[in-house]
């Protein structure tokens, strides 16, 4: 039996996040004061006493995530993970965690994709919306039937368990479409509080920006496979991680389908490093029997 790291992403910060571990780690003290160093401002005071608002910017949302989840991973004992996965910002952390990537550079390239997120955000006005209750085929198939109607950009985005689907695209896309999933019968269609239209085309300015960063970027070779988002498997080769790291912020979140493929190939235990407990929650929708816990 197998035991799977799993990461989180956006939307996992809380006010005061990590601040124990600085309290009760030397330690993790030492690699807060790396990040503030490399980051060039003091993203600890923002994580420690910073409002939800604050911490709601992208800019700072994700590299704060990502360092509350590398030393969150790395405060655990004896931590040999046999596979990792990351929900979208969080894959990022699981190729610290698997070796592929340093902490250093990890980080920068996290602080690169958030600041490029947010300049694509300010040139595509676009927006997300939670879908609850439709099977993931007939959103796809409502999707694709607004783009065609309207020219509007409206795409999947996150598959995060089976009955909850993100999607993503222009503001008048996704209005025209929470519409028509309302008549088809969808629980819910519910416009998200976030920036812009995250896991889409129109994502693909920030994408450009961060695949010149990556490319020139040391990919190690993994101590274990990595369930990327993209392809919703387990990868080994750092040519191809690198590929699918990339087409990412583009592509959809295939979470469901990644977690589907863990279990296929073994795994009984998830281990959830990061604030909050939301993959927990997602990987007991998607399969009841698997033993999850956290370290947040």
């Amino acid at each position: 039996m197998k035991h799977a790291f799993v990461f989180p992403g956006q939307g996992a910060q809380f006010a005061g996040m990590g601040k124990s571990f600085y309290d009760n780690s030397s330690f993790s003290k030492k690699i807060f004061e790396q990040a503030n160093e490399i980051l060039g401002f003091r993203i600890s005071d923002v994580m420690f006493t910073g409002s939800d608002e604050e911490l709601k910017q992208t800019r700072i949302t994700q590299p704060a995530i990502f360092l509350h989840s590398i030393i969150a991973f790395k405060s655990i004992d004896n931590a040999r993970p046999d596979m990792v996965a990351g929900h979208s910002l969080g894959e990022f952390s699981a190729l610290v965690a698997n070796g592929t990537l340093s902490f250093e550079d990890g980080l920068r390239l996290v602080s690169l994709r958030a600041q490029a997120m947010q300049k694509a955000c300010e040139l595509n006005p676009s927006t997300m919306a939670a879908v609850l209750g439709l099977a993931d085929e007939k959103v796809e198939e409502i999707c694709a039937q607004v783009q065609q109607e309207t020219g509007e950009v409206v795409v999947a985005a996150n598959y995060n368990c089976p009955g909850q689907l993100v999607i993503s695209g222009s503001n008048k896309g996704i209005e025209v479409a929470c519409e028509q999933l309302k008549a088809a019968g969808a629980k819910r269609a519910l416009v998200l509080p976030v920036g812009g239209a995250f896991h889409s085309p129109l994502m693909e300015p920030a994408r450009q920006e961060l695949q010149a960063a990556i490319e020139a970027t040391n990919f190690h070779n993994p101590s274990c496979p990595v369930y990327q988002n993209v392809v919703a498997k387990g990868v080994i080769n750092r040519e191809e991680i690198k590929q699918n790291l990339i087409a990412q912020l583009t592509g959809a979140v295939k979470w469901t389908q990644c977690v589907q493929a863990m279990i296929a190939d073994g795994a009984s235990k998830f281990t959830e490093a990061g604030p909050g407990k939301v993959l927990q929650g997602l990987i007991a929708k998607i399969n009841k029997e698997m033993v999850t816990e956290g370290v947040s």
